[in-house]
């Protein structure tokens, strides 16, 4: 059965604001039958690296958490830390990024909460039968939430051909051992150049994995990939940032383990959730990147759907119907696969087919314009 995905574009009449135009996208959906009053409602969201600028301006989403409130629940935005070191690698740096990105309550009239806490070691164990993972680390404070908004700002990604609500679950709803599992197969590695031998990682580490080098011109530290348990939190609490993820898994496997977090992410919130999706600032890879390039093609619309395979296939397939623009990237015109073009050698159908099989959404929808 197709899935009904909801779109307004950025065209505005009466000198109506275009923040009205996400009241009107949001208007089919019963969000006081959705979410019970006084729920606890996260909004997950990208907060954007320090120095990137497509991520999503913080008044849409102030708009979304007033119309929350009206219900009346209690809404508050989150995202997980990330497995590299950089802006958002750990809790304290991470809301200093948002609040500097404009997520301040002052702005968004909501609290912030780094769903896996202070070093992205804060999880629900989850034990799934799927095809290809049977175990998920999945952030506490998203799957402790009573519903979830998922807010996605689409683009491409160099891994999965583009980022959407898949991979905003999927990768952004697990915790640092979620993530590690999706990217690596093996554990950590030391950089010696880097490493200073202070011990810090064989002090945090809960299995004793981290190893003193034996013989070595300088003090230095090696990870024992036997005793590994893939938890990431040297990664975390390396202050040289020595500790380095090996992000030898390829594109297939990645999506659909990414898509297998997405299921996973959603195991205890069938019928609370809402998937929004701004098909805006189409930048060609992700917004983890501290910088962010000219858009691929123009800005297209926001969508709205309760399906995430669905809302993923309908901006891909928008998107693709666009020429890109001038100055892009990318030459591709009309009907082109423009994530071929910035990708060549990724298949970002996989994370789709992949979600669909395993029952996660239909890549069948309705496109209903508003």
């Amino acid at each position: 059965m197709a899935a009904k995905v909801y779109l307004v574009d950025f065209r505005v009449e009466n000198k109506k604001s275009l923040l009205e135009k996400l009241d009107k996208l949001l208007a089919p959906f019963d969000l006081a039958r959705k979410f019970r009053k006084d729920a606890l409602v996260a909004l997950k969201i990208h907060f954007g690296e320090r120095g990137n600028l497509a991520y999503l301006r913080p008044q849409w989403v102030r708009r979304l958490v007033e119309l929350l409130r009206r219900i009346p629940v209690k809404p508050f935005l989150t995202d997980t830390n990330t497995l590299y070191k950089g802006s958002r690698s750990d809790a304290v740096v991470h809301l200093e990024t948002a609040i500097e990105n404009g997520f301040d309550y002052a702005v968004v009239n909501a609290p912030l909460i780094i769903a896996d806490g202070l070093r992205g070691n804060s999880y629900e164990r989850l034990e799934l039968d799927l095809p290809v993972l049977k175990e998920f680390f999945v952030a506490k404070e998203i799957y402790r939430a009573d519903g979830l908004v998922v807010l996605t700002h689409f683009k491409g990604h160099e891994l999965s051909g583009f980022g959407g609500a898949i991979k905003n679950l999927g990768m952004g709803g697990a915790a640092r051992k979620g993530k590690l599992q999706q990217h690596s197969t093996i554990a950590p590695k030391v950089n010696k150049k880097q490493c200073v031998g202070c011990g810090t990682c064989l002090a945090y580490c809960p299995v004793g994995a981290p190893e003193w080098v034996e013989g070595a011109k300088k003090k230095r530290m090696r990870i024992n990939e036997r005793k590994c348990i893939g938890c990431g939190e040297c990664i975390a609490v390396c202050p040289e940032g020595a500790i380095k993820v090996q992000w030898n898994e390829q594109a297939v496997p990645f999506m659909k383990k990414m898509a297998e977090y997405a299921y996973a992410v959603l195991n205890n919130k069938k019928g609370k959730t809402l998937f929004i999706t701004f098909v805006k600032d189409i930048s060609p890879a992700c917004d983890c990147y501290h910088f962010n390039d000219y858009p691929i093609v123009r800005d297209i619309g926001i969508l709205a759907a309760e399906d995430p395979v669905a809302i993923d296939q309908a901006a891909v397939d928008l998107v693709n119907a666009e020429p890109a623009l001038p100055g892009a990237k990318i030459a591709a015109g009309p009907g082109e696969d423009k994530f071929k073009a910035l990708y060549p050698e990724v298949d970002w159908e996989v994370q789709l087919k992949h979600a669909e099989e395993i029952g996660l959404g239909s890549r069948e929808y309705e496109l209903v314009r508003l």
